[in-house]
């Protein structure tokens, strides 16, 4: 596997003498200790990393900054996660890059390789999926039969046409999960807030404007019912990238919930969220809510607390609200924002598998964690002293798929089929396992 490095302009070189390398946290390794290196995946990105220098394998065999150029990485597509970051090492005076993952790449056989596993099968978001004037009309469908709903009229104007979000362009194509965005306020103040960056203490900005209005349970409802009725495996979710924490609206969520389910039983409402209330969590699940994806960038309090900077709450809260949501037999995912070196730490390890043992989680959506490696360390507080070589992504998946045969890996929320037969499976296992 060939290094690549890039110029100025940001034209890319493969340097034939030169191996691979990838990064896991503070460790850097050869390409070839890190499992599944794959052809690019269609709908990738490919960005070269101003004042970071090439990390690879010399001709002699050891790792070395490579003496000319920057860094290249990819942000790979959707339903994909990696394994290894690119390698690299940082000038005193490099620029703190904007809020993607930086996955390694390499080159192989005139192709670009990366390290990654594919963890969802699900075509939802792949991009040749998406066909411009398809989308484009439906957006002008949706806007002509919906002309005073504010909801859509915000899904249309910005998520699809100026952010290119895939989950409102699935939309605008009448198909798959609906994004509900609803609450303008947060309770919690992310490092790596995608919709949310403050001057006085980012040097980057938010990646995207978040929404400026709450919408009313009518509006909500009446897009909502409109998707549920007509899309394959519909879902609607609530907790979008485009707003703050849903729970903070979980009166309009609740109104809107139920004014949906006396329209239809199709598909699956969905709540994507910190986890922050228990109390709210539970009434939501019992209003009609289906399912809910909740957020860790880890399990152990400290790390967690550090990154979330929560308000009103804390992580046994939301380790709470798991708990609470499976009690009355809803489906809960964790959205785990997944960074190699970190992730796959043994006390992060140990700590999730506590979290998995005593909730019961359904499923793990392997999320590639959107942010500057070295900004997340320095803001974390992270030293290289107080932390244990990693064991490996892909070792700690097959980790935790041996140890929880229930525990279900994906990119997306799962829509009612897959959820109906999953409960059913890990039910006929709870009672062989009590019998």
């Amino acid at each position: 596997m060939r290094l690549l490095w890039a110029d100025e302009r940001g034209t890319i070189y493969d340097e034939p003498r030169w191996q691979a390398a990838g990064r896991s946290g503070f460790w850097t390794y050869p390409w070839y200790e890190y499992p599944c290196w794959k052809p690019l995946p269609p709908g990738s990105t490919l960005f070269h990393l101003v004042g970071r220098r090439p990390v690879g394998i010399t001709p002699e065999g050891r790792l070395r900054p490579y003496p000319k150029g920057w860094a290249v990485a990819a942000f790979v597509a959707p339903a994909h996660t990696q394994l290894a970051s690119a390698a690299y090492e940082r000038e005193p005076d490099a620029p703190t890059l904007p809020l993607y993952a930086y996955t390694a790449v390499g080159w192989k056989e005139g192709r670009f390789f990366v390290p990654v596993v594919r963890v969802d099968p699900q075509p939802r978001q792949d991009a040749k999926r998406f066909f411009p004037p398809a989308i484009a009309e439906g957006a002008r469908t949706l806007r002509r039969r919906f002309p005073h709903n504010r909801l859509v009229q915000h899904l249309m104007e910005n998520c699809v046409e100026r952010y290119c979000c895939p989950a409102a362009r699935n939309l605008a194509l009448g198909r798959w999960e609906c994004p509900l965005p609803v609450s303008p306020g947060c309770n919690a103040a992310c490092i790596g807030c995608i919709s949310l960056q403050l001057p006085q203490e980012s040097p980057i900005p938010s990646a995207q404007e978040r929404l400026t209005f709450m919408p009313t349970p009518e509006e909500i409802a009446e897009l909502a019912v409109y998707h549920l009725e007509r899309a394959p495996q519909p879902i609607v979710s609530f907790g979008q990238g485009c707003e703050g924490e849903p729970l903070l609206a979980w009166k309009v969520i609740e109104t809107a919930v139920r004014l949906i389910r006396k329209k239809t039983q199709r598909g699956i409402i969905n709540i994507n969220t910190n986890g922050c209330w228990p109390d709210i969590v539970e009434r939501l699940a019992q209003s009609g809510v289906d399912s809910f994806r909740i957020s860790l960038n880890s399990a152990q309090p400290l790390w967690y607390e550090r990154y979330y900077r929560p308000r009103n709450y804390n992580f046994a809260m939301v380790k709470e609200s798991i708990q609470r949501a499976i009690q009355v037999r809803k489906w809960v995912s964790i959205n785990y924002f997944t960074l190699p070196g970190f992730t796959d730490q043994p006390a992060e390890i140990k700590a999730l598998c506590q979290l998995i043992s005593e909730t019961h989680l359904h499923m793990i959506q392997w999320r590639n964690f959107n942010i500057d490696p070295d900004w997340y360390i320095e803001r974390m507080g992270f030293k290289p002293e107080t932390f244990a070589p990693p064991v490996g992504i892909y070792t700690l998946m097959r980790l935790l798929k041996r140890r929880f045969p229930h525990l279900s890996y994906g990119y997306f929320n799962p829509h009612k089929a897959f959820i109906a037969r999953r409960l059913s499976l890990a039910s006929i296992h709870n009672e062989k396992s009590s019998a």
